[in-house]
């Protein structure tokens, strides 16, 4: 017998249905089938991932009338979707022989024109920080080189202040005393403001110096606080109401929890309304605690009713992370170390718009703000 006798004869690949063998039509229309099936499948399937976004270069617009803006500290969205944006004085000299400092608050249209802007250096607090519009569309804006938080209209003008400008809550009133974490009408370098859209209760992240939640009502007037200064113990076991070093933001949700910043200690701690710990929901990243820059900067959440994503920038890796709201598991994350456009430098704080857009501010050498689109 030859080799090739020996070896087993071709076969054709035969396609059938319940026995039936398929003609060469057949086979066209069963792939033609198949196509048109997945197709239809393929948006549900992509709508049940993490949502992906990528820089749109075109925003915002040039700035008017030779405007250059220091770090940009804080950014947040009215409900026409316009963005504001919080604009420190710290231009470099270079920049002053040619060009003029921004106001303190720039206001940009959908299409990142500026609009509006307001504010006097002389009455805004020093070293501003953070922003947010509230249920009424006013604007509140907090200073972690000051004391004192402010409300203004939407239009700028300063409807009102807690806390005496260029006083702290300290041993001695200066930035460098120690902290008290006690004042009811100071603050100690406050970051960021979450208003109760039911009653007008004011909830203040303070902050940089003191490591507290504090509340006040709608008119200023105190209601109480919660939290202290903690060890590298309660850090590591998680324990509710201990900041590590900075208590750099707090959001209120639709579910009526209050999700706060604990930068240093790679997580947000989650409280009812009374300061009620409820849960930790953790960003590590294998550092011991406290992690020196952190990973848990400021807070968004994603348009829908039941803000199933929860958007949480990351200045410490330079990201923004995407986590699934409910189980606080981080799903995907975009952005990069980097000056170019769609990398971040100090990504400082975000905000969320109507439609689902991610707009980043960074701080110290970054000094922009970036507008991130959901990618179809």
């Amino acid at each position: 017998m030859s080799l090739d006798a020996r070896k087993p004869a071709k076969r054709r690949a035969v396609w059938s249905v319940k026995g039936h063998k398929m003609g060469l039509r057949e086979k066209i229309l069963l792939c033609v089938g198949l196509l048109v099936l997945f197709g239809a499948f393929c948006p549900v399937l992509a709508q049940s991932g993490a949502p992906k976004f990528e820089v749109d270069p075109s925003w915002p617009k040039p700035l008017p009338e030779n405007w250059v803006t220091g770090q940009i500290s804080g950014v947040c969205v009215d409900n026409q979707d316009h963005v504001f944006i919080v604009n420190r004085n710290d231009i470099t000299d270079k920049e002053a022989e040619v060009a003029r400092q921004a106001p303190p608050f720039i206001e940009f249209d959908i299409d990142g024109k500026v609009v509006h802007s307001f504010g006097d250096w002389e009455i805004v607090p020093n070293t501003t920080h953070g922003c947010k519009i509230d249920h009424e569309n006013n604007f509140w804006t907090a200073g972690n080189g000051d004391g004192i938080i402010q409300k203004y209209s939407h239009d700028g003008k300063l409807l009102m202040q807690i806390g005496k400008r260029g006083v702290v809550d300290t041993s001695d009133g200066t930035l460098r005393g120690r902290a008290m974490n006690s004042s009811h009408t100071q603050f100690d370098m406050p970051s960021d403001i979450a208003v109760d859209p039911e009653n007008g209760d004011v909830y203040v992240s303070d902050g940089y110096g003191n490591s507290r939640i504090a509340v006040f009502g709608r008119d200023g007037e105190f209601l109480r606080k919660w939290g202290h200064q903690g060890t590298k113990e309660e850090a590591d076991a998680g324990v509710g109401g201990a900041f590590m070093r900075v208590v750099h933001c707090i959001a209120l949700g639709n579910d009526e929890l209050l999700y706060v910043c604990d930068r240093q200690g790679d997580r947000i701690q989650v409280f009812d309304k009374m300061g009620n710990f409820k849960k930790n929901i953790w960003i590590k990243r294998g550092r011991s605690l406290p992690d020196n820059w952190g990973t848990t900067w400021w807070i968004g959440f994603s348009p829908d009713r039941a803000q199933q994503y929860m958007y949480v920038a990351d200045g410490g890796d330079e990201q923004v992370k995407v986590l699934d709201h409910a189980s606080g598991e981080v799903l995907s994350s975009f952005g990069r170390p980097g000056h170019q456009i769609g990398e971040l430098n100090h990504a400082h704080t975000l905000a969320v718009d109507s439609k689902g857009n991610v707009y980043v501010a960074e701080t110290n050498w970054g000094r922009r703000v970036q507008k991130f689109e959901p990618v179809k």
